[in-house]
């Protein structure tokens, strides 16, 4: 599935799900190509994770800019292949889709469609001339379920959700898995500090998320889980 030089590109890479998904491949000895907006929250990450810090690259790169994005690609495939791209980058705001500014449409959608769509463009050159690869989606319950005060997050996850299927067949002949993890609601600071304090017990960790995903990128066989929805327990908040 991957070789020496093989690395996991993940966005979104220093807080929540990104943070997690990079400490747990990191520690099961994949390389990292962390990546989030600033500099400085990755050289955080960086010294701040308890695993090899050999093992995760830093790229700051913003996924909302298509050029950013195309440049940080060719960084890192000047030194490395990329093996599997996780898009995790994402924004939102709980408000009702009345109240959205033309500034929150436009951040939303930039950085959970755009960017996602970015990425992925970028990186299929060379997957399609290696025949094979691996693009795991951090999308969300949102796609599918009605989510008051969360519209604009309920597009962007949804339009991604529809780009992975007619991508994902168009690709079948490259030998490509593209996996939609749909999770739940998960305590990562996307969420107000009010609804943490109020459901946190009742959220799922993104630690636990972050271990099921390295499960399912880790299946050596010619299965695919295609969309994995994963809730809490007690179901949706």
């Amino acid at each position: 599935m991957s070789n020496s030089n093989s690395i996991v590109w993940i966005t979104g890479a220093s807080s929540g799900i990104g943070r997690a998904l990079t400490v747990e491949f990191a520690s099961n000895k994949k390389l990292v190509a962390a990546s989030a907006r600033t500099k400085d929250a990755l050289n955080r990450l960086k010294k701040e994770l308890a695993v090899d810090k050999k093992s995760i690259e830093t790229f700051p790169v913003d996924v909302a800019d298509y050029k950013q994005v195309n440049e940080t690609v060719n960084k890192i495939e000047n030194d490395f292949e990329i093996d599997c791209l996780i898009n995790n980058a994402g924004a939102t705001t709980f408000k009702l889709a009345k109240n959205n500014s033309l500034e929150e449409i436009d951040k939303i959608l930039s950085t959970n469609l755009n960017g996602a769509i970015y990425a992925i463009q970028s990186v299929l050159p060379k997957m399609i001339e290696r025949n094979r690869g691996t693009i795991i989606n951090i999308i969300s319950v949102a796609a599918v379920k009605v989510l008051t005060k969360s519209s604009l997050y309920a597009a962007s996850k949804a339009g991604l959700l529809a780009y992975s299927k007619v991508i994902r067949e168009e690709l079948r002949e490259n030998n490509f898995r593209i996996i939609n993890i749909l999770p739940g609601a998960t305590r990562t600071p996307i969420w107000p500090n009010s609804v943490l304090e109020k459901y946190s017990e009742r959220m799922m960790s993104p630690a636990d998320l972050a271990k099921l995903i390295f499960h399912l990128y880790s299946i050596n066989s010619n299965l695919v889980p295609e969309e994995v929805v994963i809730r809490p327990v007690k179901g949706d908040l």
